[in-house]
């Protein structure tokens, strides 16, 4: 987990059926929330047991180089990288019942490559209806977070009437498919192919992570959409952002180095 609650300050609200809630990185706990970063990341692009498999197998320097192999060089895509990875802890940690079942990063065709398609894809499964629900998820990184920034993530949500794509839920399905979880992957094809998906098992989060601060700029964009679909407005306010990701990506590559 990104222990959010190690290092942020929280602020939450209701705006009618919306949610809006802000974590602040607090200034003397920085180091903190760089450490409890740095120990999820990893994991987010390999397979902890590929990782700790070549560590048995080649040695600490082969489990090194396979971790820093996969890490983002440009910053432009440790920052999109990161936003997304904290999507994903949020959802697991502050959602409720979603989980995101799969890590998708682990399959970027390359390490300086943003991926395709929705961001993240939170679901659960109602125990009495035994249908699934979907967060539809979009994640924005910036140094400086905007209005226009805001409305191109409110157009990716509202794209194919709000719903999940075919090809993110299809990826997956597939993806789950080939670690083993058939029944998940089975419920999946059965909601997209055969059953179909609605605006009433659909919720949308627009998670942000920023230099500034994004209460206001996620206010004003949940009081503008007037959709069917409940929203989650989630800001993670960073001051230092840029320097903050550098510095999550340097203790990644010198603790996969010195354990």
């Amino acid at each position: 987990m990104a222990q959010f609650n190690t290092w942020c300050d929280f602020s939450r609200q209701l705006l009618g059926s919306h949610k809006l809630e802000v974590m602040t990185a607090q200034d003397n706990n920085i180091p903190t929330g760089v450490q409890a970063t740095a120990a999820i990341v990893p994991g987010h692009y390999a397979l902890e047991e590929h990782v700790a498999h070549a560590l048995n197998l080649l040695g600490k320097p082969a489990a090194a180089a396979l971790i820093e192999g996969k890490l983002p060089t440009t910053k432009a895509i440790r920052s999109g990288d990161l936003g997304e990875i904290y999507a994903t802890e949020w959802i697991n940690t502050y959602s409720g019942s979603y989980r995101t079942p799969v890590k998708r990063l682990r399959w970027k065709d390359h390490r300086n490559m943003a991926m395709r398609g929705e961001d993240v894809i939170g679901i659960f499964q109602d125990t009495q209806t035994q249908q699934l629900h979907f967060l539809k998820t979009e994640a924005k990184s910036r140094v400086r977070l905007t209005t226009q920034v805001l409305t191109e993530a409110r157009a990716a949500l509202d794209k194919d009437d709000g719903l999940p794509s075919f090809h993110a839920l299809s990826f997956i399905s597939a993806r789950l498919f080939e670690l083993g979880n058939r029944p998940l992957a089975d419920e999946i094809d059965t909601a997209l192919l055969k059953q179909g998906i609605t605006a009433r098992n659909v919720q949308h989060l627009l998670f942000t992570f920023s230099g500034n601060a994004p209460e206001t700029l996620l206010h004003a964009s949940l009081h503008a959409y007037s959709g069917p679909i409940t929203q989650w407005g989630v800001g993670l306010q960073v001051e230092d952002h840029a320097n903050f990701i550098g510095a999550v990506y340097d203790r990644v590559i010198n603790d996969a180095n010195s354990s």
